[in-house]
C-alpha cells in the first residue's frame, strides 16, 4: 500500500468517516428501492397478516369453546340447586 494514501487517511479522519457515511446512506436508498427488497417485504408482510389470521380465528374458536362451556356449567349447576330446592 503507498504510504502517501496512508498519510492522507490519517490526516483527514472525520472527512473519510464523513463520506464513509454518505456513501452507506446513499447504497441503503438504493437498497431500499430495489424491486428485491420490496419483493421480500411483500413476502413478509403476507406472512405476518396470513400468520395474524389465523391466530384471530383460533382465538375466537378458544373464546366460543369457553364460553360453550360456561354455558353448559352453569346450566348443570342451576339444574343441581333446582333439584336440591324440590327436596
Amino acid at each position: 500500500m503507498d504510504k502517501g494514501i496512508l498519510d492522507y487517511a490519517l490526516n483527514h479522519k472525520y472527512t473519510l468517516a464523513f463520506a464513509a457515511g454518505f456513501a452507506t446512506a446513499v447504497i441503503g436508498v438504493m437498497l431500499l428501492k430495489s424491486d428485491a427488497v420490496k419483493e421480500i417485504t411483500d413476502k413478509g408482510l403476507d406472512t405476518v397478516m396470513t400468520a395474524k389470521n389465523d391466530i384471530e380465528e383460533t382465538f375466537q374458536d378458544v373464546n366460543d369453546d369457553a364460553e360453550d362451556i360456561i354455558i353448559d356449567v352453569n346450566a348443570k349447576t342451576k339444574r343441581i340447586i333446582d333439584i336440591t330446592d324440590d327436596e
